[in-house]
């Protein structure tokens, strides 16, 4: 029987949200400023994913345009209930300061392929919220409350942003907040409580939380109470899932998750964790979701199956399944009418803005748009880096006349951490190429040039770039004719991950593999991508 192995959702994928509809489970993780917004995975026997939807793909949905990075789509929450799935989910339009502006939205559908509704707004106290189904049939609507002042009464004097978790009744029919608003839960000593979700079982009512922070804290905490409205007596370890006390633990960052039940009666947890490269703390695939098996007690508490607090690489599958193994190489050739759904664009709901598939067929078209620094229309189409050691190539059929104008292949994870090996124009040497390296300068952007002197492109002909990474090590190769000839310095690839830069609670993403294009001087001259290929030379993957 094949075992579980976790990371079930490698690359960028945090937060996840579990939901079972008869032997159908689905998983909703957040995609932050990444459009479209929510991933959601599906499987029948939690051994095998496959991406399915990103339901949040239009302007009256969501529109990111001048979100920072590390905004948008904050842990989305997915149900099933009255015939319809239920997606709660945050855009935050703001990260740094003391406030957030977090405003929470709810959208249903008949089936998890759509058609999605419109969003009904619910409130904007705080982030990560989700919706109960009781078994009177109320429906229920909990969010963590932000506090913007720093002396405010939050769970941990350490924290008084993070005030607590309010709960309030939620009406489908007049479809708004209705009754009172309680604070029920404001966490424990650990602090930065978050992500509520509830679970009832024999009378109780279980709610999990994420603590701790995102990063080598995170923690799930879980609480009770016979009461909806409280009081939440904690569970005897308060946090049945951490990674926080073991350093050496394979899965680390371990929190934020939800319960799911089989439906022969078996027990299981998601949670959210990463994967640091060797000997430093630098996660360059961002975090990525898992899933552990767990019994209840006869105290009524849940457990993990294995016993202890610190999640398994490999768990047992609720029945008999054959793990499928993806194939090494991707190859994209963009001969469909629809971008592979591998790949997702930077905040904007209007993507024949940036990008065309029939331009020229056979080819991706980008039109150059904004900077790499920009927060409101790039032309980037990437996908999720997913392995430690890959190679990626593409084709580029680019002529820029000026410098403005640069087109090209990237690693990137945000607008002050990236590598980028792009095609441009120099006034006396003509097209060129060169490498434009942002090493966490937040919040200035500003720009490094790893090559000592850029590379003459003559002629107009289509240029192959590639780049091979191995951990922390990333090289650009160019293929100006018939080989492959190695383009600068190795840089550092583990820059491009969560904790470089701002360090583990500054940014929330992962590193994308991608093409890229701009033009600052306003022309958006085209940029025609033939192919795109993507090679796992992970050995134990």
């Amino acid at each position: 029987m094949s075992k579980i192995v976790n990371p079930i959702l490698p690359g960028f994928n945090p937060d996840p949200s579990i939901c079972r509809v008869g032997s159908d489970y689905y998983i909703a993780t957040s995609t932050f400023e990444w459009y479209p917004g929510v991933q959601i995975h599906h499987s029948t026997d939690l051994v095998n994913w496959r991406l399915v939807r990103r339901p949040l793909d239009r302007a009256a949905q969501l529109d990111m345009r001048g979100n920072p990075d590390s905004c948008g789509i904050w842990a989305p929450c997915l149900s099933h209930a009255d015939g319809l799935f239920w997606l709660v989910y945050t855009d935050v339009k703001r990260y740094d300061g003391n406030f957030k502006d977090a405003h929470n939205y709810i959208v249903t559908a008949p089936s998890i392929e759509g058609p999605w509704s419109d969003p009904l707004y619910v409130n904007s106290s705080g982030f990560d919220p989700s919706l109960f189904h009781d078994d009177d049939g109320r429906k229920w609507f909990l969010n963590m409350q932000w506090n913007h002042f720093s002396h405010g009464v939050g769970g941990s004097p350490k924290h008084p942003s993070f005030a607590g978790i309010l709960l309030q009744e939620w009406d489908a029919r007049e479809k708004r907040l209705i009754g009172p608003v309680k604070n029920v839960f404001r966490g424990t000593e650990h602090g930065l409580v978050e992500a509520p979700h509830l679970y009832k079982r024999n009378g109780w009512y279980y709610m999990t939380t994420a603590e701790g922070g995102t990063g080598y804290d995170h923690a799930v905490t879980m609480a009770r109470s016979r009461s909806i409205w409280g009081p939440y007596e904690l569970h005897p370890d308060v946090h049945p899932i951490t990674s926080k006390d073991s350093p050496d633990a394979s899965l680390q960052r371990a929190g934020h998750g939800q319960i799911v039940e089989t439906p022969d009666g078996q027990f299981y947890h998601t949670h959210l964790t990463s994967r640091p490269l060797p000997g430093m703390r630098r996660s360059p695939l961002g975090r990525e979701t898992a899933i552990q098996k767990c019994v209840w007690r006869d105290d009524d508490w849940l457990y993990l199956t294995e016993g202890g607090q610190v999640p398994s690489v490999e768990v047992d599958p609720p029945n008999e399944a054959e793990r499928h193994i993806p194939p090494r190489t991707i190859r994209y050739d963009f001969t469909g009418s629809k971008l592979p759904a591998d790949f997702q664009w930077l905040r904007t709901p209007y993507p024949e803005r940036i990008f065309s598939l029939a331009a020229k067929p056979g080819a991706l078209r980008l039109y150059g748009r904004e900077s790499l620094g920009s927060w409101f229309e790039q032309a980037l189409v990437a996908r999720r880096q997913e392995h430690f050691a890959l190679r990626v190539e593409t084709e580029l059929d680019f002529r820029p006349t000026t410098f403005q104008q640069a087109a090209g292949l990237t690693h990137y994870y945000n607008r002050s951490k990236f590598h980028f090996l792009a095609v441009s124009f120099d006034e006396r040497r003509g097209r060129m190429l060169t490498v434009m390296s942002c090493f966490g300068d937040w919040p200035n952007g500003k720009l490094s040039f790893p090559l000592a002197e850029a590379i003459e492109l003559p002629g107009e002909r289509p240029v192959g770039l590639a780049a091979e990474i191995d951990g922390a090590r990333l090289q650009f190769f160019y293929r100006p004719a018939d080989s492959w000839i190695p383009v600068g310095p190795e840089l550092d690839a583990s820059l491009i991950s969560d904790e470089a830069g701002r360090g583990e609670h500054g940014s929330f993403t992962g590193a994308f593999l991608g093409m890229l294009a701009f033009d600052t001087s306003g022309s958006g001259l085209p940029a025609d991508f033939g192919y795109f290929s993507y090679e796992n030379r992970d050995p134990l993957s």
